[in-house]
């Protein structure tokens, strides 16, 4: 008994170890830190803490008049960052896990608020019973990500594929060009960094012999920006449909002449306001 005990807790030691993750991705490890193994990937995770707080901050009107939950989404962006922190700091497979899950948590979350209405199965009658869909489906994803931990990031990059085929399909009877303009960035930034995460896991030599290994690094701060941009603009499509009235407008923070900066919703109309688009 004392033998399996002791089995059982060096299996568990085992997934908490250092390098215990099957993935290793392109910069050169233990490079700058003895104690932290991809030192550019875990401090480019900050990005997630510093956008998360001012995104939480601008959409909070919508979110006050939407649904508060609305806030879940970049609360636990802040974890994705941490998770990404913990995993490229150790390489382990709990740090893994933890990274590639808590990303599908959002999205769970994502498709549960904004998900248009339209879309639903036909044996789907209200978004309550959608969310409860989606939170069944995301537990056994959760369980089967266990089965083969390295198809995990193949199988989140598919939801986004979903995500903008949506888009697609909700965009064909948008004439703002306001809109039109966002959507276009969120997704030109989209595939700016997924083109960066795929380069550093299957371009690795090619980096290394520019002595340049750090696209991952440059995928976390396109992906936080992109997820800024591209929510932004799925909640505007679900202001619209959802609460029409409230009447929503784009602007950029910190400022709206700026080239530059981060996209939020500013509701202009009142309960008693008509939709007028």
């Amino acid at each position: 008994m004392y033998v399996q005990f002791y089995i059982g807790g060096s299996r568990m030691a085992g997934i908490f170890a250092y390098e215990s993750s099957e993935v290793d991705w392109c910069e050169d490890n233990y490079q700058h830190s003895e104690n932290v193994v991809e030192y550019f990937n875990t401090m480019s995770s900050f990005v997630f803490f510093m956008v998360s707080p001012v995104m939480l901050y601008l959409l909070h009107p919508y979110a006050r008049e939407r649904n508060l939950a609305v806030h879940l989404v970049w609360f636990m962006m802040i974890f994705v960052g941490l998770f990404s922190m913990y995993f490229h700091m150790t390489l382990s497979f709990v740090g893994q896990m933890l990274d590639e899950l808590s990303i599908l948590w959002v999205l769970a979350v994502g498709y549960s608020l904004w998900f248009p209405r339209r879309y639903f199965p036909s044996f789907v009658k209200d978004r309550s019973s959608f969310s409860k869909m989606v939170l069944l489906i995301t537990v056994v994803s959760t369980l089967s990500s266990f089965v083969k931990p390295t198809a995990n990031a193949y199988a989140l990059n598919f939801f986004a594929l979903h995500i903008l085929y949506s888009l697609g399909l909700e965009l064909r009877s948008c004439t703002d060009q306001r809109v039109r303009r966002l959507a276009c960035t969120s997704i030109g930034l989209w595939v700016l960094a997924i083109s960066c995460w795929i380069s550093d896991r299957f371009g690795c030599s090619f980096w290394q012999k520019l002595n340049f290994c750090y696209m991952h690094s440059i995928w976390h701060i396109l992906i936080v920006v992109a997820t800024a941009y591209g929510s932004t603009l799925i909640a505007y499509l679900d202001a619209y449909n959802e609460i029409p009235y409230s009447l929503p407008h784009l602007q950029y923070w910190p400022s709206d002449s700026w080239v530059v900066g981060l996209p939020y919703i500013v509701l202009k109309g009142t309960s008693k306001t008509q939709k007028s688009c």
